[in-house]
């Protein structure tokens, strides 16, 4: 599968969440959808990303959009983290990378002069006829879920 593009088709994906779902992405047609990576539960930046998007959770819902939160954390890990912030959407979990190579977030990371490979912070904003309508890559936290709430408003 190749990486999706702006404005084409994103390739139908099904993946496990949280609360014992399965997310495939063709069954959220007539929904926008965002999907935002982060790098691991429970880290101070991937915390706060969460709360943010969970705080304007019911305002992305009056807008008809669903978030999904994306990492390569296990579920039972996702499920501590969700109950633990009360995150009202789910967490997919994807231990084999298939999310992560299909938008191409897998990327070499330095931290403290050591190199690894370590997911991206990004976001994919998703319309209601599954094309690729926005992305945003080396996230910065503060502010993003707004931005984000700024892109499914336009469109």
């Amino acid at each position: 599968m190749t990486t999706p593009v702006i404005d084409q088709a994103v390739p139908d994906f099904t993946a496990n969440a949280t609360s014992d779902t399965e997310v495939k992405l063709s069954t959220l047609r007539g929904k926008n959808v965002v999907l935002y990576f982060y790098p691991k539960d429970s880290t101070p930046g991937c915390t706060t990303e969460g709360q943010d998007f969970r705080d304007l959770y019911e305002a992305f819902q009056a807008l008809d959009t669903e978030i999904f939160g994306v990492s390569r954390d296990g579920i039972k890990s996702h499920e501590n983290f969700k109950a633990k912030q009360s995150f009202p959407f789910e967490l997919i979990s994807d231990k084999d990378e298939t999310l992560c190579q299909l938008f191409d977030v897998i990327k070499l990371k330095k931290m403290y002069g050591r190199e690894s490979l370590g997911v991206e912070r990004s976001t994919f904003l998703i319309d209601k006829e599954g094309i690729l309508r926005q992305e945003w890559r080396k996230v910065k936290v503060k502010g993003h879920a707004a931005e984000v709430m700024q892109a499914v408003q336009a469109l």
